[in-house]
């Protein structure tokens, strides 16, 4: 099973720019406190570096 990363969002997009805004939807969140559970490719790393002020990231452990 592929490696997975929780993604939760810890600040306000309000009066960022809209790429960020558009990341954070791509992501899968809008709103402080929601978070997703995305697989640890390339392409999620490299959103998350756009917006690493307004996320919190933890890998997922497998129970």
């Amino acid at each position: 099973m592929p490696e997975m990363l929780r993604v939760t969002q810890t600040k306000s997009a309000i009066g960022t720019k809209p790429k960020h805004r558009g990341t954070l939807r791509a992501l899968g969140l809008g709103r402080i406190g929601k978070a997703n559970t995305l697989p640890d490719r390339a392409e999620i790393r490299g959103m998350i570096a756009r917006v690493p002020h307004l996320v919190a990231v933890e890998p997922v452990t497998e129970s």
